[in-house]
């Protein structure tokens, strides 16, 4: 009798019902990832790594999550306010399929934003009052 593919298949089963308990979907425990920035090495991975991770940490990454709108905005946002440079089209395009495929919304995230009408007034003066 082979011990060690049935202890191999053992700790297989057990780590996937840990991963099932715990809520992580059992692909999850099988994703490389990149050992200097933490990136699930994906379709697109290496091109993210390459453009992202000049300006600041893979970190900013990894422990963000939104659709690809949102992180489409952040694009536009760094190119208009911190220097980030223009993508060619399909370079664009890479990385925001790679960010919103393996960075997508969390269901189990934070709720959705109050709406204003249901949110306290500001006792703080804000840039609009001071106009």
């Amino acid at each position: 009798m082979n011990t060690s593919f049935m202890n191999t298949s053992f700790q297989w089963g057990k780590a996937a019902l840990i991963a099932m308990l715990i809520g992580l979907p059992a692909g999850a425990l099988a994703q490389e990832t990149d050992p200097d920035t933490g990136f699930i090495q994906a379709e697109g991975w290496q091109a993210t790594k390459a453009n992202c991770t000049v300006c600041h940490s893979a970190k900013l990454v990894t422990q963000n999550s939104g659709s690809r709108n949102h992180w489409q905005s952040l694009i536009r946002w760094m190119q208009k306010t911190q220097g980030l440079w223009q993508f060619q089209p399909e370079m664009e395009a890479t990385i925001l399929d790679y960010l919103a495929s393996n960075y997508g919304p969390k269901e189990d995230a934070r709720r959705p934003p109050l709406p204003r009408a249901l949110m306290p007034d500001n006792p703080y003066p804000t840039v609009s009052d001071s106009d």
